[in-house]
């Protein structure tokens, strides 16, 4: 009898274990699709590629971010420049990374709204390579003209400019810049013939201004409001829909007389498509969070830069709308790339 009940007894603790394990088992595809067993993001150094050079408000806002988000995660935020083809090698490079959030691109204007329309081959598709996850900011331009010229206003601008046809030149950083597509759609808006001189890079272009070489450009505001306290140039308005927090009573375009114009520089963060959602969540709201501090957002206006935080959804829809702008600017102006 004691034989039986020892038997009975071990027989019961092998089928209450093989039930326990079977559950375990059971248990365990739902946990893992849970999360539960995951590894929380970030878990090793992150690397956030800015397609462009070293210098300039992008790369100094993209280091700003990398260093809050390198704190707050505890884990290396690493800031890796591949420039080249107007930041379409590092946008690509992103595009093509694998799609876990530890390789993103600080997009841009140039990035994923005016290249696909200007150069005839692009590397990767702007919507469909990407997972947007925040704008970042939004940098003014600002139409600046040298103080030799005699107007003081756009309107002014546009008169002389009319009663002289081909005389005046307008400099940018490059063909295809935001500088180079704003002049052309001034001249698309106001009927006036004036002449681009594309140069390698915004400081040449600046200088040349200076010098008297050429009479106006679109400039990036953190460059040009020196030379204009200066008294070296004239500010006469801002490209903005809205007047800029950074320089409040200048005018916009729209309100100088050329209704509808607006074209700034902007840059945000993206993944490559097929990033988990959790993890582009998780990239959002740590990003707002820096963005929003209000150490980030002195840094960003010392860079002429306005914080632009908002949500995947919301900066899809910014980037669509700019492409849609961008291609008709293109198409109109006749720009194309060097």
């Amino acid at each position: 009898m004691r034989l039986q009940q020892i038997v009975s007894a071990g027989v019961r603790r092998r089928v209450m274990s093989t039930a326990v394990l079977a559950a375990v088992v059971a248990f365990l595809p739902a946990a893992w699709s849970d999360g539960a067993f995951a590894q929380a993001f970030p878990s090793k150094p992150v690397k956030l590629v800015i397609p462009f050079p070293p210098g300039g408000s992008l790369d100094a806002v993209g280091r700003a971010i990398a260093d809050k988000l390198t704190q707050m995660w505890g884990q290396s935020v690493v800031v890796d420049n591949k420039p080249g083809a107007g930041g379409n090698i590092g946008a690509d490079f992103v595009a093509k990374s694998p799609p876990d959030g530890y390789t993103v691109v600080m997009g841009a204007l140039s990035t994923h709204a005016v290249n696909p329309s200007l150069y005839p081959k692009m590397p990767y598709d702007a919507v469909k390579d990407f997972a947007p996850i925040s704008l970042v900011a939004i940098t003014p331009n600002v139409l600046v003209v040298n103080p030799n010229l005699p107007v003081n206003s756009v309107k002014d601008l546009i008169a002389y400019a009319k009663a002289n046809p081909g005389k005046l030149s307008f400099g940018s950083g490059s063909n295809g810049s935001a500088g180079h597509l704003a002049g052309e759609l001034f001249k698309v808006d106001t009927g006036i013939d004036m002449v681009h001189i594309p140069f390698k890079g915004g400081a040449p272009a600046l200088q040349a201004l200076l010098a008297g070489d050429t009479q106006l450009m679109f400039d990036n505001l953190a460059n040009s409001m020196q030379q204009v306290k200066a008294g070296k140039l004239k500010a006469l308005a801002v490209t903005t829909e809205k007047r800029s927090a950074l320089v409040p009573d200048l005018p916009t375009m729209a309100e100088s007389g050329v209704p509808g114009f607006d074209i700034s520089t902007w840059f945000g963060i993206m993944a490559p498509a097929g990033t988990p959602p959790d993890v582009i969540a998780k990239w959002n709201t740590d990003l707002v969070k820096v963005l929003r501090s209000p150490d980030m957002r002195e840094r960003m206006t010392a860079q002429g830069a306005e914080a632009a935080p908002d949500t995947p959804t919301e900066f899809s829809a910014f980037i669509a709308r700019e492409l849609a702008k961008y291609a008709r600017i293109v198409k109109a102006s006749g720009a194309k790339v060097d």
